[in-house]
């Protein structure tokens, strides 16, 4: 009895672990299956997302940059005077996908002044508090040409509201809609500078900023809210960032503010309006009326 007894038993035992091996290969069996058809899926997900950023470049490699802001041809604003006001000088749009035109350079009879800036950088914001009154006496004198050339060179300080292409935005658009208030607004813009890292203002605020500037044409407040120019500020950002700027020997923008009279970078104190004064000075012969030493 005892040997039948114990047969039965490793009958019994060899037959639960054949059921048991059998349950584990279906289990096993099943995990792979699940696997398969998981990598398959992260796969075709993967797929799919890599084609949608491709999709995505093309797309925007297809679509032009838009057209620029009448009055900026050569990507920034020409301010000039007639003894008493300042006022742009006309040009036509930059077309979609065009290439500006560079003003032309100045003389030591009537200096050009250029500043690429940004109106999130406090340096260009110091430049303009100190040396904003000369130049609009300048400019208004007919003594020297302004040009003013916005870039959305700070975005990456706005905490992701993109203020430094949002107001070089508002620049465009008072230069397409009211360019001769150009000047007021950009002092008006440095007057009311955000710090670094933070959002700065909404385009409300620059809407209701420009108004205070004398700006009363409701298709610039449009233009504003709208960011009509915003393709633009970046294809201007990016071609002052890589090529050459126009009469000078820079091989491009590499800081902000970037000042130059006639072609010369002016690499003094921007909180120094003497120093400046001087700079223009020598480099126009004393055209703006200041003294060289």
């Amino acid at each position: 009895m005892s040997a039948t007894h114990n047969s039965e038993t490793k009958r019994e035992r060899r037959e639960s672990a054949r059921e048991k091996a059998r349950i584990t290969r279906e289990a096993e069996a099943r995990r792979r299956r699940r696997n398969k058809w998981a990598l398959q899926g992260g796969l075709i997900v993967g797929v799919l997302a890599v084609l949608a950023v491709i999709a995505l470049v093309i797309t925007r490699s297809l679509v032009p940059a838009g057209p620029g802001p009448r009055n900026m041809a050569s990507d920034g604003i020409l301010l000039s005077g007639d003894g008493t006001t300042v006022s742009a000088v006309t040009t036509d749009a930059t077309p979609a996908d065009g290439s500006p035109t560079p003003s032309a350079a100045g003389t030591t009879e009537k200096p050009s002044i250029v500043v690429y800036l940004d109106y999130m950088c406090p340096f260009c914001g110091q430049f303009d508090t100190t040396n904003a009154e000369q130049l609009e006496t300048w400019v208004s004198e007919g003594a020297a040409e302004l040009e003013i050339h916005p870039l959305g060179f700070l975005d990456n300080a706005s905490l992701g509201s993109k203020y430094s292409t949002r107001s070089a935005n508002v620049l465009a658009c008072v230069a397409n809609y009211q360019p001769d208030t150009a000047l007021d607004v950009n002092t008006a813009l440095f007057a009311q500078q955000p710090t670094e890292n933070t959002t700065g203002l909404t385009n409300d605020e620059l809407v209701t900023l420009v108004e205070g500037a004398g700006v009363d044409d409701p298709a610039a407040a449009s233009c504003i809210t709208d960011g009509e120019f915003t393709e633009w500020v970046t294809s201007a950002t990016e071609r002052a960032l890589n090529d050459p700027v126009p009469n000078s020997d820079l091989a491009a923008v590499s800081a902000t503010p970037t000042v130059l009279v006639n072609g010369q970078q002016y690499q003094g104190s921007p909180t120094d309006a003497a120093a400046f004064a001087q700079f223009v000075a020598q480099v126009s012969g004393g055209a703006t009326g200041t003294e060289a030493p």
